[in-house]
């Protein structure tokens, strides 16, 4: 399967869960950064969830790299989102733009579009 990313900012952060076994996770969701931002739930374990606990609060700018989890159990099957690395993302790389340039939007009145350049519908 080919590495999976996805970047977003912090919503929100659930407690830490600690099992008898000593395993424990912690889950977060993420607000993706795109034209229509979803709200997706990852799982982060082990001791990284600790880790991730002390570095990163609700807000950041993350990106996160993640693997695809399946299990099946009583005939129903389930899919888990498990972070294995989360960093900070720049503000550059996560909106595209620098942080000290303002925005140029290009002046529509610039712009002529003649009649051969439109769509016959």
């Amino acid at each position: 399967m080919s590495e999976l990313k996805c970047t977003g900012t912090i919503k929100q952060i659930g407690e830490l869960i600690k099992f008898d076994s000593g395993f424990q996770k912690v889950e977060f969701i993420l607000t993706t950064n795109e034209k229509y931002p979803q709200d997706v739930k990852f799982d982060i374990v082990k001791e990284k969830a600790e880790q991730f606990l002390q570095y990163n609060k609700v807000g950041d700018a993350v990106e996160v790299d993640f693997n695809i989890r399946g299990s099946e159990y009583k005939d129903k099957y389930y899919v888990n989102l498990t972070a294995w690395k989360v960093f900070k993302a720049d503000v550059e790389q996560f909106t595209g733009l620098k942080q000290d340039s303002p925005v140029e939007l290009e002046d529509a009145t610039k712009t002529h579009i003649s009649e051969s350049d439109t769509l016959p519908f």
